[in-house]
């Protein structure tokens, strides 16, 4: 069984090891909004706000709520459950360029 931990810490590896990537684990408490996003981010100038969840399990309403108000501010903000997800994300926002994969052989 995956944890949320080891794929929030992969999910940081990746992000800050790229040319222009800073993220940080977001932690609740006190101080904190309830439902924010786990992982805050900005890469290539752009503010992501990821909330990562293991495999096959959702977020909350107030966590949606939450990313919905990121987006309108316009962050890109996302439910993700691999580091593939998250790479995909930043493909499709033109942040990372995209791996191309070659042709298979039959």
């Amino acid at each position: 069984m995956t944890l949320e931990r080891d794929i929030v810490q992969a999910i940081l590896a990746y992000l800050n090891g790229l040319p222009h990537g800073l993220a940080r684990k977001r932690w609740g408490g006190g101080m904190g909004v309830a439902g924010d996003p786990d992982i805050d981010a900005c890469v290539g100038g752009r503010c992501v706000q990821l909330e990562v969840k293991r495999p096959g399990e959702q977020p909350t309403a107030l966590q949606v709520k939450r990313l919905g108000e990121w987006r309108k501010a316009g962050a890109i903000a996302e439910v993700v459950r691999s580091v593939g997800e998250v790479r995909e994300i930043l493909e499709k926002n033109l942040l990372v360029p995209r791996i191309k994969t070659p042709p298979r052989r039959i």
